[in-house]
């Protein structure tokens, strides 16, 4: 299994450019590297200098590279799933143009980089795989998109499979498209997603590392950034803070900015506490090409391997007190008065501020009912208490 790497923060902060020097340290190291772009806003190809397409260019011994083409993607994974849902829209009446608009799946651009990550992930052919994601909103987007999509399967195809295949025939007759072939491989490609999504939670895997600038804005965001991804079980390994002015370079007009910043950084060493905080030194300088990505990556890492897991502390947990059970969910930065818990059946529904969470219980707790839930030391602790 390759060692992944995802790479998020707030737009401007410098992700791709951490990104792909952390992707030439790897390969530096002799390991097989994949930095992989799934921001639509592409701007790996500035970064590293040279022109990339939807596919792995070498950028340098045991270095690839290549920048998610979301037209590219469509055609490659999700041609034959619009023709079967548009097929299935003008059976139940909508019109050409109608069931042509509606055809295009919820998430297909982002499925479409969780296919590409499944499809080099199962290749065998790399080591590590360093994502660049988008910015923060949209990689949440991206890293739930697999509960999005089985949600969506099962509204536009209520249906069972059986009776999908009992009516298949009459599809089939008016509009031509082999409806429970298209909905067996449709499932499938939505399976792929929760495999994809098994890779990405699997902290000794994947780890997700937040860029930020030490300025006030952006580390907010990073600090919600965190919250929400743990909250959705996505491990993070480390804090990266791009563009740090050297404390010998604070005279001049810089010196109030510098001052600022030494605040900034202990606020970040704070907020992110256990997880390392891995300082990139501003080179004064606009960086692209391969031989400035070389130093924003030796100052990043000072030696270490940048492929290691830096931090795998678990963000869910299930602890027992005789006959008191509680889950542990890991919410760090959560402020208390915007988490919310309730119990639907089988699931625990989490809410912080507009994000939202369905956490699956323990199967034997459905005989056990939610007795509180509280916030503190950044873990929401949900006690269960039997059933009276």
């Amino acid at each position: 299994m390759p060692r992944v790497l995802l790479f998020t923060g707030k737009g401007g902060v410098g992700k791709t450019t951490c990104a792909a020097a952390t992707a030439l340290a790897c390969a530096s190291r002799g390991q097989r590297t994949l930095v992989l772009s799934t921001d639509p806003a592409h701007s790996l190809a500035d970064a590293v200098d040279r022109p990339l397409g939807p596919e792995p260019r070498e950028l340098a011994p045991k270095l690839d590279a290549m920048e998610v083409d979301l037209y590219y993607s469509m055609r490659k994974y999700w041609g034959n799933m619009r023709e079967l849902v548009r097929a299935v829209l003008r059976f139940q009446g909508a019109d050409a143009i109608a069931a042509e608009e509606l055809a295009a799946l919820p998430g297909m651009g982002e499925g479409s980089a969780l296919l590409w990550l499944d499809e080099f992930v199962r290749s065998g052919d790399y080591d590590v795989i360093v994502l660049d994601a988008a910015p923060t909103g949209e990689t949440l987007t991206l890293l739930t998109l697999p509960q999005v999509t089985q949600w969506w399967l099962q509204k536009a195809f209520p249906l069972q499979k059986t009776a999908i295949k009992t009516v298949g025939f009459a599809v089939r007759k008016t509009t031509g498209v082999p409806l429970d072939k298209g909905y067996e491989e449709l499932d499938r490609l939505f399976g792929k997603l929760g495999d994809v999504q098994e890779i990405l939670q699997d902290p000794e895997v994947t780890s997700a590392r937040l860029v930020m600038n030490p300025e006030r804005m952006v580390i907010q965001e990073a600090k919600r950034a965190y919250t929400y991804l743990q909250l959705y079980g996505y491990g993070v390994d480390a804090a990266v803070v791009n563009r740090v002015i050297p404390e010998d370079e604070a005279g001049g007009v810089m010196a109030k900015y510098v001052e600022a910043q030494a605040g900034y950084l202990d606020e970040i060493h704070r907020s992110f506490h256990p997880l390392p905080v891995l300082t990139v030194p501003h080179l004064g300088r606009e960086v692209f090409g391969l031989e400035l990505l070389e130093q924003v990556a030796e100052g990043m890492y000072e030696g270490r391997d940048p492929a290691a897991v830096y931090h795998a502390e678990p963000s869910y947990k299930v602890e027992n007190e005789g006959e008191v059970y509680t889950v542990a969910l890991r919410v760090p930065g959560a402020d208390p008065g915007d988490v919310e818990a309730e119990q639907f059946g089988d699931d625990l529904v989490v809410q912080i501020a507009n994000q939202r969470r369905n956490v699956t219980l323990p199967a034997f707790l459905a005989y056990y009912r939610l007795a509180e839930a509280r916030v503190a030391d950044g873990w929401l602790r949900a006690r269960f208490v039997p059933e009276a």
